[in-house]
């Protein structure tokens, strides 16, 4: 059985509203959230390199405390980018890292938290048989809506509660 395609820059209508409509800051846990699901490809594969998740801890960091540096958030982007070009071939390790990598760039760029979900979507598809690939997607970006979804919800009832 052939592997169905697919496609890191098709983005669900009700996605892309969603992610307009959320928070930074929420977006970036979002994003993180999503990769935490995929990093075990990763760091299975390549325990020793931890660009992906020092990309990871900078973007924590700056949800935590609000403290943003671009020459940071660049190196760390960066970094992971690197890393998953190191691995060569398209898996889901490759996809792991550049999800990393996308979800840290959130920081300076809300909308990179979309990628780092579609290429964590992307390194389920690559580490999935063919003949599961297709409900593993659906399954997990199931997920990611709820997910943000409930961030999003829980961010706007600690607005209202301030």
């Amino acid at each position: 059985m052939r592997k169905s395609k697919f496609s890191i820059t098709h983005k669900p209508a009700s996605m892309v509203e969603l992610v307009r409509t959320s928070h930074h800051r929420t977006l970036a846990v979002w994003a993180v959230d999503c990769v935490e699901r995929v990093m075990p490809y990763f760091e299975e594969e390549y325990p020793e390199d931890h660009r992906p998740r020092n990309a990871i801890e900078a973007c924590r960091e700056w949800v935590r405390t609000g403290v943003f540096k671009m020459a940071n958030i660049r190196k760390a982007a960066l970094a992971s980018h690197a890393a998953a070009r190191e691995v060569g071939e398209d898996n889901a390790a490759r996809s792991a890292a550049r999800a990393a990598g996308q979800a840290v760039a959130t920081a300076h760029v809300p909308t990179h938290s979309i990628g780092a979900a579609n290429y964590a979507l992307q390194a389920i598809h690559r580490a999935t048989n063919a003949s599961d690939a297709d409900a593993a997607i659906a399954k997990e970006r199931d997920w990611q809506y709820q997910h943000l979804l409930e961030l999003r919800n829980a961010y706007e009832a600690n607005e209202k509660a301030q």
